[in-house]
């Protein structure tokens, strides 16, 4: 990007919302993952017609353009990995309507997550998705990444409450998906196709999502287990005859590096915690818990169970479940983590791939998330100051996902493709299907500026490494 560029975009958006100094553009040159590839030039745009004349701009020219909400991604995929212009949301961030007797909201993509949750709560409805960054990510990364968390259980993930986009194409053309009604299937449903798409399709600037009642009540549940197996072996057995909002899982490590934020001790032996809770009217949810703890008394493997006395003791039971990421790194500087899927029948033997992987190449790997989806965060700790240790983390991740794909599963639940399972796609797709695909992106942005180098492997085969 030259000068000329830099200029014709300060006219674009003015002359503050453009930045080529070094120390700001570092700020937007890395997310999740720890990698850093610095831009070339950062733009802050106020308006869907700045947008517009931007990505005009970037065709004619061209130049790439990553897009990107808060950074809180863990796969890459608002890396600049071409260099090139991010392109910072955060100016589009209004609520821009609540909808009490339809019951959606229409947001601009630089909204946090928590933001709406709040402002549908005081309307008395509900935003179900809840990644563990909602107080600071926002709608259009959502969106971008189809984020799930643990209330996906029940609720479904961000796909299922995005009614309809208004978005923006590489030629700076701008498009409007979906609907604003319970129904609709006229032509080809572009919305679900821009959810997931993590910003290499288009540039989503304004989002219509449902909204559901709220829950009167909720009801927090703690099980400790003697083991891993155990505790997994027990999700698919609760799901088959009660109905929980969340069904989390910790292992012994997940246990051990949140202790402190635990609001009660827990017995030595225990190796592993299934988090559980129940939302709904006031009158039944009470019934729902007792039933639940009359069925989890006649269970084995379970060490103790016990229901949050008060509110504030479930805000820190939460509080520590939403730490165990950013806590990791209590055990070695860095981490690969993978959000694996498998059938929630086949939990155990997930979990005990994970253990077996950690003994056999003598490396940290521990397991949470979201169990009662069979989405599990196995997290592969390391220093990358020591060549082993990568080379061992890179061995056990292949053979992770080798075993997920033997178990009938898949390689992302909610982190995306990025740039950190781009090389191991086509261990899970057909060539036929990855060709398709690639179709797609071509079609929609043929001279490839649109966050160019993410989701696909690349043509050729390089060394598959972090």
């Amino acid at each position: 990007m030259n000068q000329d560029t830099i200029h014709k975009l300060r006219k674009i958006v003015g002359q503050d919302q453009v930045t080529t100094v070094a120390e700001e553009l570092a700020c937007y040159s890395y997310d999740g993952t720890g990698q850093e590839y610095p831009p070339n030039a950062v733009v802050f745009p106020g308006s869907t017609e700045e947008i517009c004349r931007i990505m005009q701009l970037a065709s004619s020219t061209p130049f790439p353009v990553v897009p990107r909400g808060a950074g809180t991604g863990m796969t890459g995929g608002a890396l600049p990995v071409a260099g090139g212009l991010v392109m910072v949301m955060s100016r589009l961030n209004r609520i821009l309507e609540i909808d009490r007797d339809n019951q959606l909201a229409v947001v601009e993509p630089g909204v946090i997550t928590g933001d709406l949750r709040e402002e549908a709560d005081r309307h008395g409805l509900y935003y179900p998705p809840d990644p563990a960054s909602l107080k600071f990510c926002t709608m259009g990364g959502n969106v971008a990444e189809c984020a799930g968390g643990p209330s996906a259980v029940k609720y479904g993930v961000t796909r299922d409450y995005v009614l309809g986009l208004e978005a923006v194409l590489p030629d700076g053309s701008l498009i409007h998906t979906g609907v604003r009604t319970a129904k609709g299937v006229v032509g080809y449903d572009l919305t679900r196709l821009l959810v997931g798409s993590e910003g290499t399709l288009a540039i989503i600037t304004k989002i219509t999502v449902k909204l559901l009642p709220a829950p009167e009540a909720r009801s927090t549940l703690l099980v400790l287990c003697r083991g891993m197996v155990e505790a997994t072996s027990l999700v698919a057995t609760i799901l088959a005859h009660h109905t929980p909002c969340t069904l989390e899982y910790m292992d012994r490590t997940a246990l051990a590096i949140v202790r402190d934020k635990l609001p009660f001790p827990f017995p030595e032996e225990a190796g592993a915690l299934l988090l559980i809770e129940l939302d709904g009217q006031k009158e039944t949810v009470p019934l729902a818990t007792r039933q639940l703890t009359e069925f989890l008394q006649t269970q084995s493997g379970i060490i103790q169970s016990r229901t949050a006395a008060n509110e504030a003791e479930a805000d820190q039971l939460w509080a520590a479940r939403r730490a165990i990421s950013p806590s990791a790194f209590s055990l070695k500087p860095h981490k690969m983590s993978e959000d694996v899927v498998v059938p929630r029948s086949r939990l155990p033997q997930l979990v005990s791939c994970t253990e077996k992987l950690s003994q056999e190449l003598g490396i940290v790997i521990f397991t949470f998330g979201h169990a009662g989806d069979g989405n599990i965060h196995v997290n592969i700790m390391l220093d990358r100051a020591i060549p082993q240790e990568i080379q061992q983390a890179n061995a056990a991740k292949q053979l992770l996902f080798e075993e997920v794909l033997r178990l009938g599963g898949t390689l992302s639940g909610e982190h995306g493709v990025g740039l950190t399972k781009a090389a191991y796609l086509d261990i899970e797709l057909d060539p036929q299907t990855l060709a398709l695909m690639r179709q797609i992106k071509n079609l929609f942005d043929p001279h490839n500026i649109l966050n160019p180098g993410k989701i696909f492997p690349p043509q050729t085969v390089p060394e598959k490494n972090i």
